[in-house]
């Protein structure tokens, strides 16, 4: 049977063929699969104008080694990823061209993922979900229209398994470094009475993680059952999830790092106190410390009910019902806490003093439900391809807080509510996309979009100032219309594009939660063009794309503190980020590849005011002093970097295969990331350079499809790095106003050193 080597015309937008992959050339259809009918909708094909990148589930399977989704798309042009525990296991995150997470747009199928309140992807929830993915799709920039939140720096599409025609079963272990273990067991009956085919998923991963008191304790589901008579489909799918993470989201300071302690962990960290709440001494006359086993928990579940069919005058249909529930607390030790904060009144000890702050413990709760639905049209001509659709979704959500213990605190009512607030989101959107060929090789691209959102919430939050709780009101509407437009050439392996789109997003409830005082948040809004070359051959590619994505009111820290210390947030009216991807790969001979990218790029902020704390010293009365603080002071920024935004991400990969032995070396390098809006070297993260190796190989004996084999080191060179963090800076009156002379706390996320993970697959 005539073999084909695919290669990617797109690879200029980022897409990183394989050159082993091969299939028969006679499998290929001229119709699109009903399984694809469902993406296709919010995917970039060839002809879209826009960079973008493709992730099989070759690859997927190949690197997924209980790592979450950002690790699995980490060799894509753009992306960065951090880990709070240190080993891309429980709490991880990821940017794209600088973009945080809750302006990144997630979907599944084409069903949101993004929480509806924060915008933000919790992929601590969705463990080991590679295993039920058959491919991911990277947009970046503002991508095509989509369903759900707003697109700010990139859209992630990702598509679960196809149903197996035949019946097949896997076992996968993996374990390693850190007490890390995974074990993945799935099965499907392939097709039933021609019409019929059921598959299934149960993952558990455990790590105690490299940070300390960092541990996982997670495990997911995934199931779907699907019917299939000639030109319809329809399937359900139920996926979810229970996790249990010790928390490690303090970070490690800066001092602690210089030290040598790469691990320290915060998090739950108090002084042992008597029964009247004095501090125990040790023999050093110190403070004895203990930790309090501080965690996060939470249970999810996903449904979709999916129907398509496909008609005989080139039009495809499909619509989608989708519910999700979602519940679970974060628990947490603080010290001295003040009763009020709490809704408890103080009380008198046994010494007869007054007590007005003491230690206790928190559960802070959040309960959602989110539901709604999707349908798509697309239309296939010889010269036309138009998809009309749209969804509508509703969220449901409650914020609680409970005090579940307080020292020397008697009558404490069970499960104590010191805040409750609801809240309420209605999200619908319209949108036409069509590709038209003028030529057989000039195609242009066009994308309409409305969108409309009503959030509403109400109650109190456990912000906490003017002695009272902070009461919410937020009713707000929003009406966003999103165009895109563009042009594609695509001749003799050249490939060509320009773009221009627009993007709006409406601020997240922390927008409103952490603004200053008589401050409002409002929208912002993104003004993206973009444009691309490629070139493919027999033996490789190269590419490069050009981006400038000019933001309007875009929603940063601004260096203000609330009345109660936390972070506030402020629209600024200017800023940018502009850059150039350059993406490549050569097969070098029959058993070497080589494929890589590079991105550089500019992220500024115009005209940016900061405001700095002013602290003093004043005497104790006792003959000593104690700081305060005394005053704010604003310092003015012509031109600034965004915080968290590299100039600098390079990716590089090297493949080798022989008969069934394969082996890869990828290699990562991250420039310098800042962690304020300052441009200070002193608050930010070093440039890293970071290399794994990973060996497989795999047979196939007569009594079971495959044994594969697998060996991952992470790490390879022990390098000491940091992918994450946050600080906070004022001035002593006493030391000077320079920047060198800013008092800094600040919390660094440090990755772990070398580290092996072993894996042994069993298909049947």
């Amino acid at each position: 049977m005539k073999k084909v080597l695919l290669l990617s015309s797109m690879a200029a937008a980022g897409m990183q063929p394989s050159f082993a992959e091969t299939i028969p050339a006679d499998s290929i259809q001229n119709s699109v699969d009903l399984d694809e009918v469902v993406v296709n909708a919010t995917r970039a094909t060839a002809g879209t104008p826009m960079a973008y990148s493709n992730v099989s589930k070759n690859e997927l399977s190949k690197n997924n080694y209980g790592q979450d989704v950002p690790y699995l798309i980490a060799q894509t042009p753009s992306v960065v990823v951090t880990s709070d525990a240190g080993t891309g296991i429980g709490y991880t995150g990821y940017r794209v061209r600088g973009t945080d997470s809750n302006r990144i747009n997630v979907t599944v199928n084409g069903v949101p993922v993004n929480d509806s309140e924060s915008h933000t992807v919790f992929w601590v929830n969705m463990p080991d979900f590679a295993s039920s993915v058959d491919n991911i799709q990277v947009q970046r920039g503002a991508g095509t229209s989509t369903n759900g939140a707003a697109s700010f720096g990139a859209t992630i599409g990702m598509q679960t398994q196809k149903p197996e025609l035949k019946p097949y079963a896997e076992v996968n272990s993996a374990a390693g470094s850190f007490g890390t273990f995974k074990n993945t067991v799935k099965g499907g009956t392939g097709l039933l009475y021609d019409h019929f085919v059921f598959d299934a998923r149960y993952s558990k991963l455990d790590s105690d993680g490299f940070i300390d008191r960092a541990k996982a304790d997670l495990s997911s589901y995934y199931g779907s059952a699907a019917y299939y008579g000639g030109a319809t489909m329809i399937r359900y799918q139920v996926f979810g999830s229970s996790e249990r993470t010790n928390q490690a989201w303090n970070y490690v300071p800066s001092d602690s790092i210089r030290n040598g302690n790469r691990t320290f962990n915060s998090c739950g960290m108090y002084a042992e106190k008597d029964e009247n709440g004095k501090v125990i001494l040790g023999a050093d006359k110190k403070p004895v410390y203990r930790f309090y086993d501080q965690t996060d928990n939470y249970w999810q579940q996903h449904h979709h009910l999916t129907a398509a069919h496909r008609f005989e005058n080139n039009w495809d249909l499909n619509a989608t019902l989708h519910y999700t529930n979602g519940k679970g607390y974060y628990e947490d030790y603080k010290e001295y806490a003040k009763l009020a904060k709490y809704n408890l009144n103080s009380f008198t000890n046994a010494a007869g003093e007054t007590v007005k702050k003491t230690d206790l413990v928190r559960r802070k709760w959040l309960r959602n439900d989110f539901y709604g639905a999707i349908v798509n049209a697309s239309y296939t001509g010889d010269k036309l391809r138009a998809v009309f659709g749209g969804g509508i979704s509703n969220y449901d959500g409650n914020h609680t807080g409970n005090v579940i213990w307080a020292r020397n605190y008697n009558n404490l009512s069970p499960d104590h509510v010191y805040y409750d607030s609801d809240a309420q989101k209605l999200d619908y959107n319209l949108f036409a996309k069509a590709n038209y060929d003028f030529t057989n090789w000039l195609s242009g691209y066009l994308d309409l979009q409305y969108r409309g959102i009503r959030y509403t919430s109400t109650g109190t939050t456990d912000n906490f100032g003017d002695d009272k709780q902070q009461v919410l009101d937020i009713d707000e509407r929003f009406n966003f219309f999103n165009p895109k437009v563009g042009l594609n050439v695509n001749r003799n392996g050249h490939n060509a594009f320009a773009s221009f789109a627009v993007a709006n997003r409406e601020p997240n409830r922390n927008n409103y939660t952490d603004a200053g005082v008589n401050e409002y948040p409002t929208h912002e809004t993104l003004y993206d063009y973009e444009a691309g070359y490629s070139y493919t051959a027999r033996n490789g590619f190269a590419g490069v794309n050009l981006y400038y994505m000019d933001y309007k009111n875009q929603l940063i820290l601004t260096g203000k503190l609330s009345e109660i210390g936390e972070a506030l947030t402020s629209n600024v009216k200017d800023s940018y980020r502009m850059g150039i991807e350059l993406m490549g790969g050569v097969r070098i001979c029959s058993w070497l590849d080589w494929r890589g990218n590079v991105a550089l790029s500019s992220n500024k902020i115009r005209n940016f005011v900061e405001t700095v704390d002013i602290y003093t010293m004043y005497p104790d009365g006792e003959g000593g002093e104690y700081e305060d603080w005394a005053d704010t002071r604003e310092i003015h920024y012509k031109k600034t970097d965004i915080a968290m935004s590299p100039d600098v991400v390079a990716n590089s990969s090297f493949d080798f295969h022989v008969a069934d032995f394969t082996a890869s070396f990828n290699s990562v390098y991250v420039g310098r990331q800042y962690l304020d809006n300052t441009s200070s070297k002193s608050r930010s993260l070093d440039p890293y350079f970071v290399n794994s190796i990973q060996l497989g190989y795999s047979f196939r004996p007569r009594f079971m499809k495959e044994i594969a084999l697998g060996v991952r080191v992470n790490n390879l060179f022990n390098t000491k790095y940091e992918t994450n963090g946050w600080v906070y800076s004022y001035i002593n009156e006493e030391t000077g106003h320079g920047d060198n002379n800013r008092i800094i706390q600040d919390g660094k996320a440090t990755q772990a050193g070398t580290n092996v993970m072993a894996a042994l697959t069993l298909r049947f």
